[in-house]
């Protein structure tokens, strides 16, 4: 059974308030989540209005009987819109839907060995972002955020979606400069084998590992979605830990445009 979400798709807003949420829930929205309250008054402000109009234009629903409530779309809204603050919310136009589970699905999955034959399998996903389609999320992994360990399960699957706006999921969204296009595969794939080492050390030798999940060692798609969890939510450990990345998605995140294709 998919139940849909409220309020924010039913006209709840009186004219007064078209463009806002109101206080208290936003109130509690940023207590919950340190790394939006932490941003400066006119960001808070700007971000409150971008989930508004997030709200307003995307269908919620609950997976399983799972009801989904305001403080949960709102929740959602806000850490979605985070990385789009300085881009616009246009960067989200190709998809509509929101799909919220209780908990991990099991997806099918089918692959095809050397000798042609096609094994079909269920991969356990904690959340997924589709070309143009929808993105679905495991509220159960949404409630385990971590801003010590870098883990923001909606961040990540954002990020995906501006990864995906020119249709391949590599790790290189489009990109607003030539200067960003210079310098952003070189300093990411550096930054991803970086990684990956200090991961395979640290599985062989019993070294350090790194700070950021495993997970970013297994495709430079997966590297960008976790590196900008990281970014986000604990960005004063990321830049000291990353500053060459620090320096890129600065300069991406903050303010650009997508360019015209």
């Amino acid at each position: 059974m998919v139940r849909k979400a409220r309020w924010w798709q039913r006209g709840w807003f009186g004219p007064a308030e078209a463009d806002s949420i109101p206080q208290d829930l936003w109130d509690r929205t940023l207590t919950s989540h340190p790394f939006l309250s932490e941003r400066s008054a006119a960001q808070r402000d700007k971000l409150r209005w971008m989930c508004a109009q997030f709200l307003r234009h995307k269908q919620f629903s609950g997976a399983h009987g799972l009801q989904i409530h305001d403080e949960m779309a709102v929740s959602i809204a806000a850490q979605a819109c985070l990385p789009v603050l300085g881009l616009g919310l246009h960067w989200y136009d190709d998809f509509r839907g929101i799909v919220v589970h209780p908990r991990a699905m099991r997806a099918p999955r089918q692959i095809e060995d050397e000798a042609g034959v096609v094994h079909h399998y269920h991969e356990e996903l904690s959340g997924e972002a589709m070309p143009g389609g929808p993105v679905t999320l495991s509220w159960e992994d949404v409630l385990n955020e971590s801003g010590e360990e870098g883990y923001n399960l909606v961040i990540h699957e954002f990020v995906h979606k501006l990864d995906l706006r020119d249709g391949v999921a590599d790790g290189c969204p489009p990109l607003p400069s030539r200067d960003l296009a210079r310098r952003w595969p070189p300093t990411m794939q550096a930054a991803y084998e970086r990684f990956a080492e200090a991961l395979a050390l640290a599985d062989r030798f019993g070294g350090p590992r790194p700070w950021l999940d495993p997970y970013a060692a297994t495709a430079p798609a997966e590297f960008f979605a976790v590196a900008c969890e990281a970014y986000f939510v604990k960005r004063q450990r990321f830049a000291i830990e990353w500053p060459d990345l620090t320096e890129l998605f600065d300069d991406f995140f903050r303010g650009a445009d997508e360019p015209s294709r």
